[in-house]
Formats: C-alpha cells, structure tokens, sequence
C-alpha cells in the first residue's frame, strides 16, 4: 500500500493546539504515515507574518518534536520565490512518486479553494482533506459557491479507508475538535502581557519570551 502524507501548511505565527490538535486526529482516524506541517514562506495574497519566516520554522519544530508523525517541512521557507501550494505539491510528489499526498483545510479556505492559483493542477496532485466541526452537516448542505458546490458534488468521497487507493483529487469532509484559539488573539494577548499557557505548547511560548517575539 502506498504512504499516505497529510500536509497543513500556514503562517504559524505562532502555532498552537488549534493547529495540533485536529492534524492529529486526522492523522489517526484516516492512517496518515506523516503530516508535513509546511510554514508559509514568502506571503502572495495576505500581509506579511509577524514573526519571521526562520522564527516561525522554529516554533513549528519545537511544537512537533515529540510527535513522531508530525514533520516540519522547510521548503517553502527556504524558497526565495513566493509560496504557491502547486509548487509544494509538485516537489513532494517527485520526491515521494508513489506517496498520496492529501492536503489539510479548514471550512474557511475551502470556502476560497476556487481562487487558489492553479487549483484544478492541485487536484490532479493531491486530495483534499477539509476539517469540520464535529456537528457540521456537510452532505447534502453545500457551499453558497455554486461552482464550489459542483466541484464537491463530483468529488466528494467517504470511504476514506480506501483513500490510498483512490485517484488524487478526492474531497473528504472529516469532523475534528476545532479549538476556538487563533493565532492573532495569542500575539494580542501576549502584546498586553497576559499569559498564553495551555493555548500552545510550553516550547513555543519559550521560543516567544527568549526572543521577544509578539511582546
């Protein structure tokens, strides 16, 4: 059987279990061999991060250490061009030829997925693996997007045992705990000096105070 490999790419700035904790479930209820946990690199569509690229490496890797299935990946921070997913998923499909790679989103960015830069090429690479609430009601509710709908309609798959077999470009609607932390309240909080204990991991938030990062 082929590997199969999560990837949840984002800022990060700073990760924390809102991040954590969902790839993990993912990574157990479908048998992922490995999530790449992939910083963004250089920003085309959004401001840039807060915290540097090589910062937000850092975190990533500190979160990660302990979880064998987790890998960070450096590539898109080690990129001097922007960061498009295409570019991510063609290089770790020449690495890895006979791995299946799934992408990890959340409801909100497969809301946009339309206007993501060569989004059919993206599907020819990879599935696409969104993550709900637990009491989300995705079939037959659909997105207000009409061409979303379509697009979900005709690739929407829920044998995700088989998914190894399956050709790339399904879309799996997979319920996870969804954390209510975001990364802009953290960097808000410690900015007024309140404590962000138990909102990410004790590495990161020593990352943050040994380089005055947010503060």
């Amino acid at each position: 059987m082929s590997d199969i490999l999560g990837l949840l790419g984002g800022t990060f700035d700073p990760i924390h279990y809102g991040h954590l904790r969902p790839a993990l479930e993912i990574q157990q209820t479908l048998g992922l061999k490995q999530i790449h946990f992939i910083p963004l690199g250089t920003a085309v569509h959004r401001a840039p991060p807060v915290a540097s690229a090589r910062q937000r490496l850092q975190m990533v890797q500190a979160a990660v250490l302990e979880q064998p299935e987790f890998i960070t990946d450096a590539r898109e921070v080690n990129r001097t061009t922007p960061s498009y997913t295409i570019d991510t998923l063609i290089q770790l499909h020449e690495e890895r030829p006979n791995a299946k790679l799934c992408m990890l989103l959340g409801a909100d960015a497969f809301a946009n997925f339309l206007t993501w830069h060569k989004y059919l090429d993206i599907l020819q690479l990879a599935h696409l693996i969104v993550m709900q609430r637990p009491n989300t009601i995705a079939i037959p509710k659909t997105p207000k997007d009409p061409a979303l709908s379509m697009l979900l309609a005709e690739r929407y798959y829920q044998n995700f045992q088989n998914l190894g077999q399956a050709l790339p470009g399904r879309i799996i609607l997979q319920p996870v705990t969804q954390l209510a932390i975001s990364s802009s309240a953290i960097r808000n909080a410690l900015a007024f000096g309140n404590s962000v204990r138990f909102l990410l991991p004790d590495p990161v938030i020593q990352i943050i105070y040994n380089q005055s990062i947010y503060l």
